[in-house]
């Protein structure tokens, strides 16, 4: 993942272009301007973190719908609308198409400046939690079926008695794997095991359902 933020901006007016990339520039971003959602799509890198300021008009595909497309696909960066023909249709379409924010022209510098800091943020926030997230699942997929048995039933708040009940097998095995899964897990208590499978959301997918193996 690359952190290094990208504010990315769609108008299809060149001057309006220009002068949100001094703005944006001049709060320390890196800018890339585009005229139109094709050109746009072309040119953004999924595996930069930023935001995208989008205006509503454009020629060719529409704004609005370049939105959609992205939330559809999954594969976009928070999106701020901007529009110079703001109407509360309009306004209600991109908020429920998942904007972050709709911003009618003229707009005042600070509050974009702001609404833009807010969408950046918001996306380094979530590619973090994200990353950290296949991580966990990564350490989950090291578990063997038996472990993730006993993963499942600790985190259920089960003694060690009970899950030996519950598997047919002898206490000792459970403690050996309970020990296999926290070391595998890189947790340091039981807490930090439970945060672990909740932060990954593995409890009670497939993966973790009881099998047969010892």
């Amino acid at each position: 993942m690359n952190t290094d933020p990208t504010v990315y901006v769609v108008d299809d007016d060149a001057e309006v272009c220009k002068s949100l990339r001094w703005l944006i520039e001049s709060a320390g971003f890196h800018v890339a301007t585009h005229a139109g959602a094709e050109e746009f799509l072309k040119g953004y890198d999924a595996e930069r973190a930023g935001c995208l300021v989008l205006d509503v008009r454009l020629s060719g595909q529409s704004g609005l719908d370049l939105l959609e497309q992205l939330v559809t696909e999954g594969i976009g960066p928070p999106v701020i609308i901007i529009t110079g023909y703001g109407d509360v249709p309009t306004a209600v379409r991109a908020m429920r198409s998942g904007a972050l924010d709709f911003i009618e022209k003229p707009f005042d510098n600070k509050l974009l400046l702001d609404r833009v800091r807010q969408a950046v943020e918001l996306d380094v926030r979530k590619r973090l939690e994200r990353a950290e997230r296949a991580e966990i699942v990564a350490r989950f997929a090291l578990l063997t079926p038996r472990e993730r048995e006993v993963l499942e039933r600790v985190v259920d708040g089960r003694a060690n008695k009970q899950i030996a009940r519950d598997l047919g097998i002898c206490t000792k095995t459970v403690e050996a794997h309970r020990s296999h899964v926290m070391e595998k897990m890189r947790a340091q208590s039981l807490a930090g095991l439970v945060q672990l499978v909740q932060a990954a959301g593995v409890n009670g997918q497939p993966g973790l359902t009881p099998g047969t193996q010892q």
